[in-house]
């Protein structure tokens, strides 16, 4: 979905190029409003628990979908306060961040995902955003293509793992 006016006067926005792109702009010279549409900033985490590594499926993928730990980075927190509040929204876990495993571009969904390591405790509780969960062998972990599964690939390469 296009941005149609502009946030900031009412006015309805044109497509021109501004920094070497095309962009929505207001044209409106006493505006002068710009839609960046910048990246949204989320967080992912590769969840241990135990001997496994936990996937989840969120209600809104398809049934056959299974990832990380994923969600947007709230204002006003860290990268790692908001990996910490996600592995407990969502599986009802206290974790501690072990490593930054990388940063990944997600074009298709205009993300920008900061990809953790962590180390959870306690009794799994599926949280309201998930369908279900299930735990992973890290011998039997694979990566699919896309930016989390990057980071799967990446954190396998660092264990000295083929993925």
């Amino acid at each position: 979905m296009e941005l149609q006016y502009c946030p900031k006067c009412g006015g309805p926005l044109e497509t021109r190029e501004i920094g070497g792109r095309e962009r929505r702009a207001c044209p409106a010279a006493a505006c002068g409003y710009v839609f960046w549409l910048n990246p949204a900033p989320v967080v992912a985490g590769l969840v241990e628990h135990g001997p496994d590594v936990i996937l989840i499926q969120n209600l809104e993928w398809p049934a056959d979908w299974w990832g990380l730990v994923t969600g947007f980075l709230e204002s006003g927190e860290t990268p790692e306060e908001g990996m910490l509040r996600e592995l407990e929204e969502e599986l009802g876990l206290k974790g501690e961040i072990k490593s930054l495993i990388g940063a990944y571009s997600f074009f298709r969904a205009n993300q920008v995902i900061i990809a953790y390591h962590l180390v959870a405790q306690g009794e799994i509780v599926v949280g309201e955003e998930l369908r279900a969960y299930k735990r992973v062998p890290t011998e039997r972990l694979k990566p699919w293509p896309g930016a989390t599964g990057q980071a799967v690939a990446d954190w396998l390469a660092a264990r000295g793992e083929r993925p």
